[in-house]
């Protein structure tokens, strides 16, 4: 089986100041991407991603249209290069980056929609207050019985093997994480979010992005779109849905990544800023190799690696 390529998209959380401005002052394709997003969100990405304090684009809805910007931003870096993907995957919002980066919608629709699934989903966040946390060193069926036993909380996303992080109402979560301690965590992790995402309290946010996913045109992908809702390669024809069911399902990043090294892939580029996916992907399985392009010395670093 030929080694495959996945590009592999983050999602919120995965801030760094100045990001993407070394590569789009480099490349003239990348700072296009951002002139494009800039005039589908409404907001100057470019002014935001590459000098604006992080407090400045924590907010939900600036920072995920400034995520996948930055995302596609270097993707078209990539392209520029000649590297090509064999897969897509992304986590959370990465998911629209990832069908952005297969052909399977247009730039400005995506960050159009991010834009609308971020201010949907702040919007949530303030009717239904809750909060996520992240329990380390527990196996996903011990914390899966604990969300079970306990109301208002669910699991939301399982990022490798022994981290998955809960969402849910306060009381609840705190208590989950309180139980999770007994039961022989390493470490529970309050995180810096403003709502219960990838829960059924954020049904809300789900229903005002439905009209919006719906007036969006969808291609057949030019690389097999891995679905982290189901952990299964998705057609055109259940993207919008699935856009829509994310929002309130959890993120089987785990299980996406499980199923992408039996699909032959061995290489997994993160495509934004930071390195948290290929920290998740090393801790799922050692002996595939990752690298994150963030900046012009990751992306020569690839080519070598290529």
């Amino acid at each position: 089986m030929k080694e495959k390529i996945a590009f592999c998209f983050p999602g919120q959380g995965s801030l760094t100041t100045g990001m993407g401005r070394e590569i789009a002052e480099a490349v003239p394709e990348a700072m296009d991407v951002y002139r494009e997003a800039s005039e589908a969100s409404g907001l100057d990405l470019a002014k935001l991603c590459f000098e604006a304090p992080l407090e400045e684009l924590v907010e939900t809805e600036v920072q995920q249209p400034a995520l996948v910007a930055t995302s596609l931003a270097i993707l078209a870096a990539l392209k520029q290069r000649g590297i090509k993907a064999d897969y897509v995957v992304g986590h959370s919002v990465g998911e629209f980056a990832a069908l952005a980066a297969a052909s399977a919608v247009k730039v400005k629709d995506t960050v159009a929609l991010v834009r609308e699934r971020g201010l949907a989903m702040a919007e949530a966040a303030r009717q239904h207050p809750g909060s996520m946390a992240a329990i380390l060193g527990l196996q996903d069926e011990v914390v899966e019985q604990l969300c079970r036993k306990i109301l208002g909380v669910w699991p939301a996303n399982y990022n490798c093997p022994g981290q998955i992080v809960i969402s849910g109402e306060h009381g609840a979560v705190d208590q989950c994480c309180a139980e999770a301690e007994r039961e022989g965590a390493r470490r529970t992790m309050k995180l810096k979010v403003s709502g219960a995402f990838h829960s059924p309290l954020v049904a809300r946010a789900a229903d005002r992005l439905k009209p919006a996913v719906e007036r969006v045109r969808f291609s057949d992908p030019v690389a097999p779109f891995m679905s982290t809702v189901t952990a299964r390669i998705e057609p055109a024809q259940r993207f919008r849905a699935l856009l829509v069911d994310q929002l309130t399902a959890p993120v089987r990043f785990t299980q996406a990544a499980r199923e992408l090294i039996r699909e032959g892939v061995r290489t997994f580029v993160e495509v934004g800023p930071g390195d948290v996916l290929s920290g998740l992907v090393k801790r799922i399985d050692r002996n595939v190799k990752t690298i994150a392009v963030g900046d012009l010395a990751s992306l020569k670093k690839l080519e070598e690696t290529l």
